[in-house]
């Protein structure tokens, strides 16, 4: 199998678990297996495979950037660290979800965040917890002036 082909079956089994957490996040096998298990974990296979079966190029590693920049001047490398990013993206995707759930956060207030997962990992988690945050001090208020009216 090539590289790309590689590429792109890991990309289509991410957008599999991304589609499952936008239009059926409420379904058991999207929010606790696909999502956070199965896709994941067979993206994750394919980097193991990837960082086990490649060698590092000469002073490749992860102690400065110019480091970095060597280790992923190898396709096979920079293939493993795009799948890195795949699997652990959906993961977090697949936890907004389910922390949404249990937090009672409408849906459609989840979906942009896991968009910018998506397209900016960190950044989508940011604004995850700042509508989260949001929502949580609106709910407190609103049960405050509820008990405060009893």
């Amino acid at each position: 199998m090539s590289l790309e082909q590689i590429f792109s079956l890991s990309g289509l089994i991410a957008m599999t678990g991304w589609a499952g957490l936008v239009l059926a996040p409420r379904w058991t096998v999207t929010r606790d297996w696909l999502a956070p298990v199965i896709a994941p974990l067979l993206i994750a296979m394919v980097y193991v495979w990837l960082m086990t079966s490649n060698s590092r190029p000469e002073g490749g590693g992860f102690g400065s950037l110019q480091e970095v920049t060597l280790l992923f001047s190898d396709p096979h490398l920079l293939l493993a660290g795009w799948i890195h990013y795949l699997a652990f993206d959906l993961f977090v995707g697949a936890w907004e979800v389910r922390d949404a759930q249990r937090q009672g956060i409408h849906h459609l207030l989840v979906i942009p965040c896991l968009f910018a997962t998506l397209m900016a990992g960190p950044g989508g988690l940011a604004l995850y917890w700042l509508i989260r945050s949001v929502v949580m001090i609106i709910k407190r208020r609103k049960r405050q002036a509820a008990e405060a009216v009893l």
